[in-house]
Parts: C-alpha cells; structure tokens; sequence
C-alpha cells in the first residue's frame, strides 16, 4: 500500500512539473508574440504576493490533462541593477517568468523560474526549479 501511495505522489509530481515546464515555454513564446502580459517590477517574488491567484496570473492553456487548474505564469519586468554579470549595462532588460503547474490535487504543485536578459543585442537566459512553494510573509 506505501509502495501505491509513492507511485500516485511520483505520477502527481510529474504531472505537476510537466505542466510548469510547458506553461514556461507557451508563456515565453506568448510574451514574445506580445500576448502575455508583462508586468513592471515589483520589490517582492511574484510567488509571495497574491499574483498567482489574481489577474496578474497568464494561463497560456484553458486546462492541462488531469491536473485540478490550468498551469499558469507571471511575468515582470526586471530592474538592469538587478542583473549579474560584468557586461550589465543600462541599457540591460531584463524579465523573471515565474510558472506554476498542479497534479490531481492544487496542493500538488511544481514551480519554474525563467530570466531572460537583453543586453548589448544578446540574450541570457538563465532556469531555476523551485522546490517548495514560497510563503507569504
């Protein structure tokens, strides 16, 4: 019976992290069509605000096969001091793509980061999994 229950949690993680990796790439290729919408920096994680939950969430897709809620993505803009590297320079844009994906249950989510830099005619990017949802203080 563990040996079940470990099985479901696996499949639901995956569910959840398949989702949140498309959503990343749909909301990625939406933004850069100019279909999502970006927003301007904020001081705080988009995760810790109530973004994810309120009209500042883009759902690139109306569902996703088996999960409770379609996955979704905010995307802000990001200050050019907030960006590492030597070559950041003032002309430097910068965008954090954050998605969130769902198993079965909401409470089995997976998160994504993205960042894309542009910087001197170039792009960066640079990806980061979340592991656990971020709290709100």
């Amino acid at each position: 019976m563990a040996r079940n229950r470990f099985d479901d949690n696996l499949r639901e993680h995956l569910r959840a992290s398949q989702a949140a990796d498309s959503a990343l790439a749909l909301c990625v290729r939406d933004w850069r069509a100019g279909i999502a919408p970006a927003h301007p920096a904020w001081h705080t994680a988009p995760a810790q605000r109530t973004a994810f939950d309120g009209l500042a969430a883009y759902e690139p897709v109306p569902s996703w096969p088996g999960s409770a809620r379609p996955p979704h993505c905010v995307i802000e803009a990001v200050g050019p001091d907030s960006l590492e590297g030597p070559e950041s320079d003032e002309q430097a844009r910068a965008y954090r793509i954050t998605a969130r994906g769902f198993g079965a249950l909401e409470s089995t989510q997976a998160w994504l980061e993205l960042t894309i830099a542009r910087e001197s005619g170039r792009e960066r990017q640079a990806w980061r999994r979340i592991l656990s949802a971020p709290t709100t203080n």
